[in-house]
C-alpha cells in the first residue's frame, strides 16, 4: 500500500445503511478505511419504515430473495449485540410482532397464498419457527392494534422486529469509528483506475469547506480497494468500472402520523398493496409507502403520493383519521431490474466492488450484504453467498 498520509487499504463510497455496514465490517476487522458520503437528499436509508419480517413476506415464493432475506434477518440479532458492546449510543432495534391482515376480497387470496407458504416451509423445518404465526379474529387483531378497521383475515407473528434505519446507522458509523474508521463529507466524482486496478478515489469535498476556504478539497485519495455502495446513484459509477449496473430510483414516500395515546407495543401492520404501519413508542405510526419508478433523482412529496398513503391509512385504519402529521419522508431506493442487489467483485476491474441495488428491502438485507462484501474486500471466500447477486449477471446473452 502507498505510503502517503491520504492512503487506505478500502475506500467505501455512500454511508447509507449498506455502506455504513461495509465500512464498519472492513474496520472491525483491522482494514484502514474510509468512508464517504455526500448524504445526498432522498438516501432510502433516512427513509425507509424498517421491516425486518423475511420469514412472512409476501416474496416468499422468490427462493433467491427469501433464503438470503432469512439469513440477512437472523444475522441482525448478532450485529445488534456487537453493537451494544462497542459504542453507547442507541441502535433502534427492537421485536414488535407483525399482524398480517387481508380487508379486500383480492387481499385474501394473497393472504392464503402467504399462510399457504409459510406452513409448508414450517413442515420442511424453515422459518418461521412452530408456534410464532397465529391466526386471529377481528376483534384479537383489532386488540392488537386498536385503530384498525374490520378485517376478513388476519394472522399475527411473533418474531417480527422493526428497525429505525437512520439511528442504526449512526451505531455502525460509530461502532466503525472505535475500530478506527475515518469517515468523510464529500462527493466521490470518479474513481482511480490503472489498467485493470482500481488505484482510489477523486472527491470534490466542496461541501464542507470553511467559510475561510469556500472551494473546499479536491483530489485524490489512494486505496487498494473501493466499494460502490452509493444506493440509487450508484450507477454514475458502470460506465467508468466497464459494467452495466441497472440500478434506478424508486421514489417511496412515507406519512409520520402523531397520535395522542400510547403506542408502546403495538405491533407492525401489513396489509396488502405494497403499504404498511409502523408503531413507535413516542405515539408516532409510520405509514407507507408509494413505489414509484420512473420519478427519476426528485425526492419530493406529491399531491398523488400523499393521496395514496392517506387512502390506505383510511381504508386499513380508520381509527387513525384525528392523527396529525407529523412529517413526510421521502426515499430513492436503489431497484435493480431483476428485484436482487447488486454485490460482490466487479469482472475485469481488481479491487472494485459494488454493494446496492436492495430497493424497498435495504434495512432488511442491507447490514449483511454490508458484512459478506467487506468480506470478499478482505479475500474471504463468499462467492457461494455472493454468487446469484454478481453484476456479472446483466451481461447480454
Amino acid at each position: 500500500m502507498s505510503e502517503r498520509d491520504d492512503a487506505y487499504e478500502a475506500i467505501v463510497v455512500g454511508g447509507g445503511i449498506v455502506g455504513a455496514s461495509t465500512a464498519y465490517h472492513l474496520a472491525r476487522e483491522g482494514v484502514e478505511t474510509l468512508l464517504v458520503d455526500r448524504r445526498d437528499e432522498g438516501r432510502a436509508t433516512d427513509a425507509g419504515a424498517g421491516i425486518l419480517s423475511a420469514a412472512t413476506s409476501s416474496r416468499g415464493s422468490d427462493s433467491t430473495w427469501f433464503d438470503f432475506a432469512t439469513i440477512a434477518v437472523d444475522y441482525y440479532e448478532d450485529l445488534v449485540a456487537a453493537l451494544e458492546a462497542e459504542q453507547d449510543g442507541p441502535h433502534g432495534y427492537a421485536k414488535r410482532g407483525l399482524l398480517n391482515v387481508a380487508f379486500g376480497d383480492d387481499e385474501i387470496e394473497q393472504y392464503d397464498d402467504v399462510l399457504e407458504r409459510i406452513r409448508e416451509r414450517q413442515a420442511a423445518g424453515e422459518p418461521p419457527a412452530e408456534g410464532t404465526i397465529h391466526e386471529l379474529t377481528p376483534e384479537e387483531a383489532r386488540e392488537r392494534f386498536p385503530p384498525l378497521g374490520e378485517t376478513k383475515r388476519a394472522f399475527y407473528y411473533d418474531d417480527a422486529v422493526r428497525v429505525d434505519g437512520q439511528t442504526f446507522e449512526g451505531a455502525l458509523r460509530r461502532a466503525g469509528e472505535a475500530h478506527g474508521l475515518d469517515t468523510r463529507e464529500a462527493s466521490v466524482d470518479s474513481l482511480v483506475l490503472d489498467g485493470g486496478e482500481v488505484r482510489g478515489v477523486v472527491v470534490d469535498a466542496a461541501g464542507e469547506a470553511s467559510e475561510e476556504d469556500d472551494a473546499g478539497e479536491r483530489g485524490e485519495i489512494v486505496a487498494d480497494a473501493v466499494v460502490v455502495a452509493g444506493g440509487a446513484w450508484s450507477n454514475s459509477f458502470g460506465e467508468q468500472l466497464g459494467v452495466e449496473i441497472p440500478v434506478a430510483p424508486q421514489r417511496g414516500q412515507i406519512v409520520h402520523l402523531d397520535l395522542d395515546t400510547d403506542t408502546e407495543g403495538w405491533p407492525i401492520v401489513s396489509p396488502y398493496r405494497h403499504k404498511y404501519m409502523v408503531s413507535w413508542d413516542d405515539g408516532r405510526v409510520a405509514v407507507g409507502a408509494t413505489r414509484e419508478t420512473g420519478a427519476g433523482f426528485e425526492p419530493k412529496t406529491t399531491v398523488d403520493g400523499l393521496h395514496d398513503v392517506f387512502g390506505e391509512i383510511l381504508r386499513v385504519a380508520p381509527g387513525l383519521a384525528d392523527a396529525s402529521l407529523r412529517e413526510v419522508r421521502v426515499g430513492l431506493r436503489p431497484l435493480a431490474e431483476d428485484g436482487l442487489p447488486v454485490l460482490g467483485a466487479v469482472p475485469d476491474v481488481d479491487g472494485a466492488f459494488l454493494a446496492t441495488g436492495h430497493g424497498p428491502t435495504g434495512l432488511q438485507l442491507g447490514p449483511y450484504s454490508g458484512r459478506l462484501v467487506a468480506d470478499a474486500v478482505r479475500g474471504e471466500d463468499v462467492s457461494e453467498e455472493l454468487e446469484p447477486f454478481g453484476v456479472e449477471r446483466f451481461r447480454a446473452v
